[in-house]
């Protein structure tokens, strides 16, 4: 595979070195070939193949009817390679007349219909078989039926208004459940508790985008997904209800003493902690974003001079978003208003679409998803070329990491990077240099002391494998490793000296990035998608402890 790099169309005689030659596209992926398994800590791709088939091996979907349950099992089943069956099979004849006719089933006209689906079930995992089966399970007590004693079941809640489900029934033909039972089942309908670890997935998208949403998450479940329901866990629901924060929705994720919030704005990053010890210098949830905080920077991160770059024959001109040093930075998407597509305990799946517009006239589909799992947090930013040409494309993202200290003067300090890009006062890089010697060689650990840290890296790292930031206490007794994976070939240290005086050297930043600084300009390092190609970025947050 090669890859296409905005240096390739100079015409200037200039060489095509490790900085514009055509190389592997890390990445970038055409035909959708598997990435890298970084979660597992190898570089088996099989690993991710959907058609291995998530950790579960059943899939129950639930939901009212008219939430898209038929078509949405049926994709997914067609996609896994698995088998499909529709619980209304279970029915009884009686069962289906009685509704067609308008008649709202008992719990007493349920029960032989509960007792048929779960003997399918237990045939199917006694044969080791892979299946979906979809079934409105309107109550706790059926779920529970179907669920207890059976951890190779994982439970996907299809939800939506139900306005949306009323309007989708009322043009529903040839089916025996009219639409005038749909109050019945609404009035009846028991949402899954939290402690039932749904997969929920919101029914106002296409069911291919349902679809991918799903196959992705279950894909990529953690081991506990199967585990015993009934526990106390902590709600996964968004914060509707509470005062409107200007962030927006903010999710919480929980696993095994993690916990992660999400924010609707951006889909930044706003919180991760592990046994109680806060690694990422957030923000409050009543509180506006500063200083980039957990911010996804698509489609480009870092600084572009000027704003001004050149593309397949135009001259392109970007709003300047860093005025004060006559700058565009870090990207387009993080004011806006990202949409849920698919939540779990432990799992989240947000997407937007970036539309042609002034300085960047090309259309992506941009998903973000996030998981927390033995590995800790992990981060995967997809961007898929969906419009009728090429397009540049760079992504990082903005996290700060806090190890407790205060100060990050005394943080112990690696950066696995064997150069760093020189840059001049506005930021935008003027060479490079070996680290080699220097004052920026963090290849082994120190302190930061008091060295102000605004500095881009080259990584040490081969694709497949997965390069380690990491910040340690000045006990040496714990830290947090940034885990940099799949298209993350740069890096930006920052220490956050130029931010207001009380966010100062307050955390550091470890900046995941695809290229480097001004890379639209330079031609240095960024992608270029063809229709239909999708960019992919993994990286992710491990806490650690000396023993």
């Amino acid at each position: 595979m090669t890859r296409r790099n905005l240096h390739d169309e100079r015409t200037d005689g200039t060489p095509c070195d490790e900085r514009g030659s055509r190389q592997r596209l890390a990445g970038v992926r055409r035909g959708s070939p598997p990435p890298e398994d970084l979660t597992s800590g190898t570089s088996t791709a099989a690993a991710h193949d959907e058609t291995c088939g998530p950790s579960a091996p059943l899939v129950l979907i639930v939901g009212l009817s008219g939430s898209g349950k038929t078509t949405v099992g049926r994709l997914l089943a067609e996609r896994l390679g698995w088998s499909y069956r529709d619980a209304d099979e279970f029915h009884s004849a009686t069962a289906r007349d009685g509704m067609a006719a308008g008649h709202a089933l008992t719990d007493t006209d349920r029960e032989p219909w509960l007792e048929a689906i779960s003997a399918w079930l237990d045939h199917e995992i006694a044969a080791h078989r892979s299946a979906v089966v979809t079934c409105s399970a309107l109550k706790r007590a059926y779920r529970d039926r179907l669920l207890s004693g059976r951890p190779e079941v994982r439970l996907v809640y299809l939800h939506g208004a139900p306005e949306l489900i009323r309007s989708r029934l009322s043009g529903r033909r040839g089916h025996f459940f009219p639409a005038s039972l749909l109050e019945s089942q609404i009035a009846a309908f028991e949402e899954p508790d939290p402690d039932e670890r749904p997969l929920v997935v919101e029914i106002d998208q296409p069911p291919e985008a349902i679809v991918a949403a799903l196959a992705s998450l279950l894909n990529r479940a953690p081991e506990h997904a199967g585990a015993p329901r009934g526990r106390a866990a902590e709600p996964m629901a968004s914060s509707a209800g509470t005062p409107v924060s200007p962030t927006g929705e903010q999710w919480t994720l929980t696993w095994e003493g993690q916990k992660a919030v999400v924010v609707q704005l951006g889909a930044a990053l706003r919180h991760y902690e592990v046994d109680g010890r806060t690694l990422l210098d957030g923000f409050a949830s009543d509180a506006p974003i500063t200083g980039g905080r957990g911010q996804l920077l698509v489609p480009w991160p870092n600084r572009i001079g000027g704003g001004r770059y050149h593309f397949e024959g135009a001259d392109l001109q970007l709003p300047l978003t860093e005025p004060e040093k006559g700058n565009a930075i870090h990207g387009l998407v993080r004011w806006v208003p990202w949409q849920l597509q698919a939540r779990s305990e432990e799992s989240l799946r947000l997407s937007t679409v970036l539309r042609p517009q002034p300085g960047y006239p090309f259309l992506l589909d941009v998903t973000a998803e996030y998981r927390l799992g033995p590995a800790g947090l992990d981060v995967v930013v997809s961007a898929t070329n969906v419009g009728d040409g090429p397009a540049p494309y760079g992504v990082g993202q903005h996290p700060y990491l806090t190890v407790g200290t205060g100060p990050v003067d005394t943080v112990l300090l690696t950066v696995p990077a064997r150069d760093r890009f020189l840059t001049d006062d506005r930021g935008l890089p003027v060479g490079q240099e070996p680290v080699e010697g220097s004052a920026f060689d963090f290849r082994t650990a120190r302190p930061l002391g008091s060295q102000r840290l605004d500095t881009a890296f080259s990584l040490d790292r081969v694709d497949g494998d997965e390069a380690v930031v990491r910040l340690a206490h000045p006990s040496g007794a714990h830290g947090v490793d940034v885990r940099l994976g799949e298209g993350a070939r740069y890096v930006q240290i920052y220490t956050g000296d130029t931010l207001p005086e009380t966010e100062r050297r307050r955390g550091v930043a470890v900046e995941p990035m695809s290229c480097p600084p001004d890379a639209f300009r330079s031609g240095l390092g960024p992608d270029v998608l063809e229709q239909g190609d999708t960019h992919v970025l993994r990286w992710g947050l491990r806490a650690w402890r000396s023993s």
